[in-house]
Protein backbone atom coordinates (compact mmCIF):
# COMPACT_ATOMS: atom_id res chain seq x y z
CA UNK A 1 0.00 0.00 0.00
CA UNK A 2 1.29 3.73 -0.76
CA UNK A 3 1.97 5.77 2.22
CA UNK A 4 1.53 9.36 2.26
CA UNK A 5 4.14 11.81 4.03
CA UNK A 6 2.35 11.78 6.95
CA UNK A 7 2.41 7.80 7.38
CA UNK A 8 5.34 8.14 10.59
CA UNK A 9 2.61 10.76 12.64
CA UNK A 10 0.08 8.40 12.39
CA UNK A 11 2.34 5.25 13.66
CA UNK A 12 3.73 7.74 16.25
CA UNK A 13 0.32 8.40 17.75
CA UNK A 14 -1.11 4.69 17.43
CA UNK A 15 -3.44 4.77 14.67
CA UNK A 16 -5.58 2.24 13.74
CA UNK A 17 -4.26 1.87 9.73
CA UNK A 18 -6.44 0.41 7.06
CA UNK A 19 -6.50 -0.09 3.33
CA UNK A 20 -8.13 2.81 1.92
CA UNK A 21 -8.16 2.77 -1.98
CA UNK A 22 -4.58 1.52 -1.77
CA UNK A 23 -3.31 4.24 0.75
CA UNK A 24 -2.36 2.83 4.45
CA UNK A 25 -4.77 5.72 5.73
CA UNK A 26 -5.76 5.72 9.90
CA UNK A 27 -9.25 4.72 10.40
CA UNK A 28 -9.25 6.28 13.88
CA UNK A 29 -6.49 6.82 16.81
CA UNK A 30 -8.96 5.34 19.69
CA UNK A 31 -12.19 6.21 19.58
CA UNK A 32 -14.03 7.10 16.27
CA UNK A 33 -17.00 8.92 18.19
CA UNK A 34 -14.48 11.24 20.38
CA UNK A 35 -13.19 12.35 17.01
CA UNK A 36 -16.35 13.02 15.58
CA UNK A 37 -17.02 15.15 18.71
CA UNK A 38 -13.93 16.61 18.72
CA UNK A 39 -14.11 18.30 14.75
CA UNK A 40 -18.07 19.13 15.41
CA UNK A 41 -17.58 20.83 19.25
CA UNK A 42 -13.48 22.20 19.00
CA UNK A 43 -11.25 21.13 16.11
CA UNK A 44 -9.49 18.59 14.47
CA UNK A 45 -7.18 17.56 11.68
CA UNK A 46 -7.12 15.29 8.91
CA UNK A 47 -4.42 13.52 6.72
CA UNK A 48 -5.87 14.22 2.87
CA UNK A 49 -2.32 13.90 1.43
CA UNK A 50 -3.78 11.11 -0.27
CA UNK A 51 -6.09 13.56 -2.56
CA UNK A 52 -4.97 14.48 -6.48
CA UNK A 53 -3.48 18.28 -6.68
CA UNK A 54 -3.69 18.82 -10.11
CA UNK A 55 -2.57 22.19 -11.92
CA UNK A 56 -3.45 23.73 -15.37
CA UNK A 57 -1.53 26.11 -17.48
CA UNK A 58 -2.14 27.21 -20.51
CA UNK A 59 -3.78 30.39 -22.53
CA UNK A 60 -6.92 27.80 -23.36
CA UNK A 61 -7.26 26.48 -20.02
CA UNK A 62 -10.33 28.71 -19.24
CA UNK A 63 -11.97 27.37 -22.26
CA UNK A 64 -10.77 23.55 -21.57
CA UNK A 65 -12.84 24.04 -17.97
CA UNK A 66 -15.69 24.93 -19.60
CA UNK A 67 -15.68 21.90 -21.45
CA UNK A 68 -14.76 19.97 -19.08
CA UNK A 69 -17.05 20.51 -15.61
CA UNK A 70 -20.43 21.30 -15.71
CA UNK A 71 -20.05 23.89 -13.04
CA UNK A 72 -19.65 27.08 -15.13
CA UNK A 73 -15.78 28.54 -14.05
CA UNK A 74 -16.67 31.43 -15.86
CA UNK A 75 -17.96 32.41 -11.59
CA UNK A 76 -14.66 32.58 -11.21
CA UNK A 77 -13.04 35.97 -11.29
CA UNK A 78 -10.97 36.36 -7.90
CA UNK A 79 -7.38 34.41 -7.37
CA UNK A 80 -7.98 31.93 -5.08
CA UNK A 81 -12.14 31.88 -5.70
CA UNK A 82 -12.90 28.05 -5.81
CA UNK A 83 -15.94 26.07 -7.23
CA UNK A 84 -17.19 22.59 -6.47
CA UNK A 85 -17.88 20.72 -9.82
CA UNK A 86 -18.15 17.43 -11.40
CA UNK A 87 -16.60 16.11 -14.27
CA UNK A 88 -18.63 14.03 -16.13
CA UNK A 89 -18.60 10.98 -19.15
CA UNK A 90 -20.50 11.59 -22.41
CA UNK A 91 -23.22 9.31 -21.21
CA UNK A 92 -23.60 11.86 -17.87
CA UNK A 93 -22.14 9.66 -15.56
CA UNK A 94 -19.92 11.23 -13.08
CA UNK A 95 -15.98 10.46 -13.59
CA UNK A 96 -15.40 12.82 -10.04
CA UNK A 97 -16.82 15.24 -7.93
CA UNK A 98 -13.87 17.77 -7.47
CA UNK A 99 -12.93 21.60 -6.07
CA UNK A 100 -11.11 23.62 -8.69
CA UNK A 101 -9.62 26.89 -7.79
CA UNK A 102 -8.55 29.86 -10.13
CA UNK A 103 -5.47 31.72 -9.46
CA UNK A 104 -4.96 33.48 -12.98
CA UNK A 105 -5.95 33.87 -16.65
CA UNK A 106 -3.09 30.66 -17.06
CA UNK A 107 -3.56 28.91 -14.26
CA UNK A 108 -6.15 27.06 -11.94
CA UNK A 109 -5.16 24.31 -9.81
CA UNK A 110 -8.05 21.32 -9.39
CA UNK A 111 -7.86 18.68 -6.40
CA UNK A 112 -9.37 15.55 -6.63
CA UNK A 113 -10.02 12.69 -5.11
CA UNK A 114 -7.60 9.83 -3.96
CA UNK A 115 -9.30 6.98 -5.50
CA UNK A 116 -10.34 8.24 -9.05
CA UNK A 117 -6.76 9.46 -9.46
CA UNK A 118 -5.43 7.37 -12.71
CA UNK A 119 -8.67 7.80 -14.34
CA UNK A 120 -8.71 11.16 -13.38
CA UNK A 121 -5.56 11.99 -14.57
CA UNK A 122 -6.06 10.21 -17.72
CA UNK A 123 -9.31 11.62 -18.86
CA UNK A 124 -8.26 15.15 -18.20
CA UNK A 125 -4.90 14.64 -20.26
CA UNK A 126 -6.84 12.97 -22.85
CA UNK A 127 -8.93 16.37 -23.58
CA UNK A 128 -6.48 18.53 -22.26
CA UNK A 129 -4.24 17.86 -25.97
CA UNK A 130 -7.28 19.67 -27.83
CA UNK A 131 -6.64 23.63 -26.00
CA UNK A 132 -2.75 23.14 -25.79
CA UNK A 133 -3.16 22.80 -22.02
CA UNK A 134 -0.50 21.01 -19.86
CA UNK A 135 -1.55 19.14 -16.95
CA UNK A 136 0.74 18.71 -13.59
CA UNK A 137 0.12 16.27 -11.24
CA UNK A 138 1.59 17.52 -8.33
CA UNK A 139 3.02 14.60 -6.17
CA UNK A 140 5.16 17.24 -4.23
CA UNK A 141 2.62 18.67 -2.45
CA UNK A 142 0.70 17.12 0.85
CA UNK A 143 -2.61 18.32 2.24
CA UNK A 144 -3.85 18.67 5.51
CA UNK A 145 -7.53 18.98 6.76
CA UNK A 146 -8.20 21.29 9.61
CA UNK A 147 -11.83 21.33 10.79
CA UNK A 148 -14.06 22.73 13.25
CA UNK A 149 -15.73 25.85 15.08
CA UNK A 150 -12.31 26.38 16.21
CA UNK A 151 -10.08 24.77 13.75
CA UNK A 152 -9.13 28.72 11.92
CA UNK A 153 -8.10 29.85 15.26
CA UNK A 154 -6.06 27.53 16.05
CA UNK A 155 -4.38 26.49 12.37
CA UNK A 156 -3.98 30.73 12.62
CA UNK A 157 -1.25 30.12 16.01
CA UNK A 158 0.13 27.20 14.41
CA UNK A 159 0.78 28.79 10.93
CA UNK A 160 2.06 32.36 12.89
CA UNK A 161 1.01 35.56 12.53
CA UNK A 162 2.11 36.64 8.93
CA UNK A 163 -0.52 33.60 7.92
CA UNK A 164 -3.23 34.94 10.34
CA UNK A 165 -2.85 38.04 8.70
CA UNK A 166 -2.98 36.79 5.07
CA UNK A 167 -5.68 34.91 6.39
CA UNK A 168 -8.04 37.71 7.90
CA UNK A 169 -11.35 38.08 6.19
CA UNK A 170 -11.14 34.69 4.61
CA UNK A 171 -13.89 33.47 2.94
CA UNK A 172 -15.34 30.69 2.30
CA UNK A 173 -14.31 28.72 -0.79
CA UNK A 174 -11.36 31.05 -1.19
CA UNK A 175 -7.70 30.26 -0.76
CA UNK A 176 -4.05 32.23 -0.35
CA UNK A 177 -1.16 31.96 -1.45
CA UNK A 178 1.31 32.40 1.50
CA UNK A 179 4.87 31.42 1.61
CA UNK A 180 4.77 28.34 -0.14
CA UNK A 181 1.18 27.44 1.62
CA UNK A 182 -1.57 27.30 -0.06
CA UNK A 183 -4.53 28.01 2.65
CA UNK A 184 -8.16 27.10 1.17
CA UNK A 185 -11.25 27.96 3.58
CA UNK A 186 -12.97 24.31 2.47
CA UNK A 187 -13.71 21.33 4.02
CA UNK A 188 -15.85 17.96 3.93
CA UNK A 189 -17.20 18.20 7.45
CA UNK A 190 -19.82 20.91 7.33
CA UNK A 191 -17.75 22.61 9.80
CA UNK A 192 -15.42 26.05 9.28
CA UNK A 193 -11.68 25.32 8.90
CA UNK A 194 -9.06 25.01 6.40
CA UNK A 195 -7.46 22.42 3.51
CA UNK A 196 -3.89 23.66 3.66
CA UNK A 197 -1.63 22.17 0.67
CA UNK A 198 2.13 22.39 1.48
CA UNK A 199 5.56 20.86 -0.24
CA UNK A 200 5.66 17.21 1.46
CA UNK A 201 8.87 18.29 3.19
CA UNK A 202 6.99 20.89 5.29
CA UNK A 203 3.54 18.64 6.40
CA UNK A 204 5.34 16.64 9.14
CA UNK A 205 6.17 19.87 11.03
CA UNK A 206 2.93 21.82 10.29
CA UNK A 207 1.19 18.32 11.65
CA UNK A 208 3.26 18.86 14.99
CA UNK A 209 2.45 22.55 15.33
CA UNK A 210 -1.46 21.88 15.04
CA UNK A 211 -1.36 18.88 17.59
CA UNK A 212 0.74 21.31 19.60
CA UNK A 213 -2.26 23.97 19.36
CA UNK A 214 -4.46 21.31 20.65
CA UNK A 215 -5.66 20.21 17.30
CA UNK A 216 -6.74 16.49 17.55
CA UNK A 217 -5.63 14.28 14.85
CA UNK A 218 -9.22 12.58 13.73
CA UNK A 219 -9.17 9.43 10.97
CA UNK A 220 -10.83 8.27 8.05
CA UNK A 221 -13.81 6.59 10.38
CA UNK A 222 -14.90 10.12 11.38
CA UNK A 223 -14.65 12.03 8.25
CA UNK A 224 -16.97 9.77 7.12
CA UNK A 225 -20.01 10.37 9.60
CA UNK A 226 -18.92 13.76 9.49
CA UNK A 227 -19.63 14.28 5.87
CA UNK A 228 -22.82 12.12 5.98
CA UNK A 229 -24.17 14.61 8.78
CA UNK A 230 -23.32 17.39 6.46
CA UNK A 231 -24.82 15.92 3.62
CA UNK A 232 -21.95 15.65 1.42
CA UNK A 233 -21.64 12.88 -1.38
CA UNK A 234 -18.95 10.07 -1.40
CA UNK A 235 -17.50 9.20 -4.70
CA UNK A 236 -18.13 5.06 -4.43
CA UNK A 237 -21.15 5.41 -2.83
CA UNK A 238 -23.51 8.26 -3.74
CA UNK A 239 -22.26 8.59 -7.43
CA UNK A 240 -20.35 6.62 -9.78
CA UNK A 241 -19.70 6.45 -13.41
CA UNK A 242 -23.04 4.85 -14.09
CA UNK A 243 -25.22 7.92 -12.34
CA UNK A 244 -25.74 11.61 -13.46
CA UNK A 245 -25.58 14.38 -10.98
CA UNK A 246 -29.18 14.86 -11.36
CA UNK A 247 -30.02 11.82 -9.33
CA UNK A 248 -27.03 12.66 -6.82
CA UNK A 249 -28.22 15.56 -5.39
CA UNK A 250 -25.79 17.58 -7.45
CA UNK A 251 -28.11 19.41 -9.36
CA UNK A 252 -27.16 22.32 -8.14
CA UNK A 253 -23.38 21.91 -9.57
CA UNK A 254 -24.90 22.02 -13.32
CA UNK A 255 -25.34 25.15 -14.82
CA UNK A 256 -26.90 24.75 -17.99
CA UNK A 257 -26.30 28.82 -18.87
CA UNK A 258 -25.18 30.26 -20.68
CA UNK A 259 -27.07 27.99 -23.35
CA UNK A 260 -24.39 27.45 -25.70
CA UNK A 261 -21.25 25.63 -23.25
CA UNK A 262 -21.34 22.60 -24.79
CA UNK A 263 -19.80 20.51 -21.68
CA UNK A 264 -19.04 16.58 -21.73
CA UNK A 265 -22.50 15.03 -21.08
CA UNK A 266 -24.79 17.83 -21.27
CA UNK A 267 -27.31 16.48 -24.13
CA UNK A 268 -27.94 13.60 -21.35
CA UNK A 269 -28.48 16.02 -18.75
CA UNK A 270 -30.76 17.78 -20.57
CA UNK A 271 -32.99 15.09 -21.83
CA UNK A 272 -33.25 13.86 -18.33
CA UNK A 273 -34.11 17.01 -16.85
CA UNK A 274 -36.49 17.36 -19.39
CA UNK A 275 -38.77 13.82 -18.54
CA UNK A 276 -37.96 15.01 -15.00
CA UNK A 277 -39.15 11.70 -13.41
CA UNK A 278 -35.67 10.55 -13.02
CA UNK A 279 -35.00 9.23 -9.20
CA UNK A 280 -34.59 11.48 -6.39
CA UNK A 281 -31.61 11.85 -4.07
CA UNK A 282 -32.58 12.34 -0.42
CA UNK A 283 -32.19 11.69 3.18
CA UNK A 284 -33.66 9.08 5.28
CA UNK A 285 -33.73 9.44 9.64
CA UNK A 286 -34.52 6.42 11.75
CA UNK A 287 -34.83 7.48 15.14
CA UNK A 288 -35.67 4.33 16.70
CA UNK A 289 -32.62 1.17 17.59
CA UNK A 290 -30.97 0.19 14.78
CA UNK A 291 -28.35 1.00 11.95
CA UNK A 292 -29.08 2.34 8.46
CA UNK A 293 -26.23 0.97 6.26
CA UNK A 294 -24.97 1.17 2.62
CA UNK A 295 -27.15 -1.08 0.43
CA UNK A 296 -30.37 -1.51 2.52
CA UNK A 297 -32.89 -1.45 0.27
CA UNK A 298 -35.84 1.10 0.60
CA UNK A 299 -39.50 0.12 -0.10
CA UNK A 300 -42.89 1.71 -0.16
CA UNK A 301 -46.24 0.14 -0.25
CA UNK A 302 -44.47 -3.14 -0.55
CA UNK A 303 -42.42 -1.94 -3.70
CA UNK A 304 -38.82 -1.81 -3.74
CA UNK A 305 -38.47 1.72 -4.63
CA UNK A 306 -34.74 2.33 -4.04
CA UNK A 307 -31.70 1.77 -2.06
CA UNK A 308 -29.46 3.55 0.94
CA UNK A 309 -26.03 4.83 -0.65
CA UNK A 310 -24.22 5.86 2.57
CA UNK A 311 -25.94 5.07 6.29
CA UNK A 312 -24.43 5.14 9.68
CA UNK A 313 -24.95 6.15 13.11
CA UNK A 314 -24.98 9.91 13.66
CA UNK A 315 -22.92 10.65 16.74
CA UNK A 316 -24.42 14.21 16.53
CA UNK A 317 -28.20 13.04 16.20
CA UNK A 318 -27.57 10.32 18.92
CA UNK A 319 -29.37 8.23 15.59
CA UNK A 320 -29.16 6.93 12.48
CA UNK A 321 -29.70 8.84 9.09
CA UNK A 322 -28.89 7.54 5.56
CA UNK A 323 -28.44 9.34 1.89
CA UNK A 324 -30.70 7.08 -0.34
CA UNK A 325 -31.58 7.34 -3.68
CA UNK A 326 -35.53 6.28 -4.90
CA UNK A 327 -38.45 6.61 -6.66
CA UNK A 328 -39.32 10.39 -7.35
CA UNK A 329 -43.19 9.62 -6.21
CA UNK A 330 -42.05 8.55 -3.06
CA UNK A 331 -42.75 11.53 -0.29
CA UNK A 332 -42.93 11.67 3.40
CA UNK A 333 -41.45 8.00 4.79
CA UNK A 334 -40.73 5.00 3.33
CA UNK A 335 -39.73 1.44 4.74
CA UNK A 336 -35.57 -0.03 5.08
CA UNK A 337 -35.41 -3.50 4.89
CA UNK A 338 -33.47 -4.28 8.12
CA UNK A 339 -32.04 -7.66 8.28
CA UNK A 340 -35.45 -9.05 6.78
CA UNK A 341 -37.62 -6.23 8.62
CA UNK A 342 -39.22 -3.36 7.43
CA UNK A 343 -38.44 -0.42 9.87
CA UNK A 344 -40.14 3.07 8.48
CA UNK A 345 -37.73 5.81 8.52
CA UNK A 346 -38.67 9.58 7.67
CA UNK A 347 -37.79 11.28 4.68
CA UNK A 348 -36.08 14.48 4.86
CA UNK A 349 -34.02 16.80 3.04
CA UNK A 350 -29.93 16.79 3.72
CA UNK A 351 -27.97 18.11 5.91
CA UNK A 352 -28.98 16.48 8.76
CA UNK A 353 -26.83 18.73 10.96
CA UNK A 354 -25.24 21.83 9.91
CA UNK A 355 -22.04 23.59 11.93
CA UNK A 356 -23.13 21.53 15.23
CA UNK A 357 -26.85 21.82 15.19
CA UNK A 358 -29.05 19.41 13.88
CA UNK A 359 -31.22 20.45 10.83
CA UNK A 360 -34.10 18.09 11.30
CA UNK A 361 -37.46 19.74 12.02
Amino acid sequence: MKQTVLHPEHVKLDAKMVDFGGWHMPINYGSQIDEHHQVRTDAGMFDVCHMTVVDLHGDGVRDFLKHLLTNNIDKLEVSGKALYTCMLKENGGIIDDLIVYYMTDTWFRMVVNASTREKDIAWIEKHAADYAVDVNERDDLAMIAVQGPNARAKANAALGAEATAKCEGLKPFVAVDHAGLFIARTGYTGEDGYEIIMPNEQAPALWQALLNKGVKACGLGARDTLRLEAGMNLYGSDMDESITPLVSGLAWVVALEPADRKFIGRDVLEAQAAEGNHDQFIGLVLTERGVLRNHQKVFAGGELVGEITSGSFSPTLGHSVALARIKHSIKDSCEVDMRGKLVTVRIVKPPFVRKGKSCLV
